[in-house]
This record gives C-alpha cells, structure tokens and sequence, in this order.
C-alpha cells in the first residue's frame, strides 16, 4: 500500500511538470498573433502544406503524436479539430483527428484510472449512481452515446467513466464512433479556413467569410450539435 501510494505520488508529480513543461512549450513558441494574423497564417499554411507535400506519412504521425500528448496532458482536444482540418483537409483530417484524440484520451482513462479512482469514487460515485446502472445494461452503447451527447467539458467526460469501470476497448471503440460527428464538423471548419485562405490573397471581409458555405455549414452545424447536446442530455442524464 505505502508503495503503491508513493508510486502514484511519483507518477502525479512527473504529471504535472509535463503539463508544464508542455504549457511552457506553448507560450514561448506561440502568440495571439500567430493565431489572429491573416499574413502569418497564411505563410504559417504554405509552410504545412510543403512539408506535408514532402511526405504526407511523416506530416501525419507528427500530427498524431502531437494530438496525443495534447490531449492525456491538457485533457482536450477542440483545437485540433481545426488544425487537422486546416492541414490535412476533410476526411483525412477527420481520420487522423478521431485516431489521435481516440487515443489520447484512453491514455489518460488507463492513467487517471490508475492515480485518481479511489478520489472519483469517494466524490461521485454517489451522485451518478443512477448512470452506473445504465452502463451495466449495455456498456459499449451507453457510453457512445454518452461522448455523443456531450454536454460536459471533455477533459470530464474522459474521467467520469472511470465510475463505471468501462473496459479500455469499449472506451477506445466509444469514443472512436462517439465522436464522428462532432470532429467531423470541426475538422470540415478547419479545412473551411484553409480553403478561404487559398482564394483569398489578402483577408476577406467578414461579409464574404460569412456566405462561404465551407465556413457557415460547419457553424451550422456546430450550432445544431450544441442544440442537440442540450435537448438530449436532459434524458441521458435523468436520474
């Protein structure tokens, strides 16, 4: 027991210099303006794109990579969303992103799991009982619709199914087909704004952004998936 308590603090504690370490990374090698600067992300995209030409294999197991430490370190994985659209396109960004965030997250299900189950349970096991019992009908079912639905900030959803003890198959395969939908419709966002940025020399009005269909489509669609979100987790999460 005392060994196993100083393994988690060991493993807690190297957690956290990572996170740091990789927030670090972040804010010394990026800015706002990296990210607001029509010029630079329009010379940041030729750059991805010639790398990617060179080899699209190499460009995407970075991606992945990236995705994954991404995502068991910060506990999300909206931005790539875009990112992967922006530079893959699509439906190959739709595969990579799903491949990358699928796995990233149970990586940090097995973890968590791991370091912080006994404090999930004394603290929630109570109040989601009820979906406790839900899970126990079908557990693979329930759980897809549970990263369908949504609703609850996705670092959350990694951890709140570590109540119902899901298997790390059900967890990779449900979050895997969980998800489509909504990376689908960010990924289609992201390639969106590539797309605006290849027909666009310099940076189009906010009227001309607006119409394109490749921009207001995905919007739609991210509207409905919130709407949707909204109107089904009432029953998915009644007790």
């Amino acid at each position: 027991m005392f060994i196993e308590k100083k393994v988690k603090i060991t493993l807690a504690s190297v957690y956290l210099l990572l996170i740091v370490a990789f927030l670090w990374f972040l804010f010394t090698n990026f800015s706002i303006n990296d990210f607001t600067s029509y010029e630079i992300i329009k010379s940041n995209r030729d750059t991805l794109n010639n790398l990617k030409n060179i080899n699209i294999f190499f460009s995407i197991s970075v991606f992945l990579l990236i995705s994954i430490i991404w995502v068991l370190l910060l506990g999300f994985g909206s931005p790539l969303f875009l990112i992967g659209g922006f530079i893959f396109g699509k439906w190959v960004g739709t595969i990579v992103v799903l491949i990358g965030i699928t796995t990233g997250s149970t990586l940090l299900y097995i973890f968590a799991k791991f370091l912080v189950r006994d404090y999930i349970f004394n603290k929630f096991s109570q109040k989601f009982s009820y979906l406790t019992e839900k899970f126990k009908k079908n557990e693979l079912i329930y759980f897809i619709i549970f990263r369908a639905v949504g609703g609850i900030p996705f670092f959350i959803q990694n951890l709140l199914p570590i109540l119902f003890n899901i298997k790390i198959k059900n967890y990779f395969i449900g979050t895997f087909l969980g998800m489509v939908i909504q990376v689908f419709i960010g990924v289609s966002l992201g390639a969106g704004i590539d797309k605006l940025i290849d027909e666009n020399e310099n940076m189009p009005s906010i009227f001309d952004v607006i119409l394109m269909p490749d921009i207001y489509l995905p919007v739609i669609g991210i509207i409905g998936i919130f709407g949707c979100a909204f109107y089904f987790r009432k029953s998915f999460f009644k007790n």
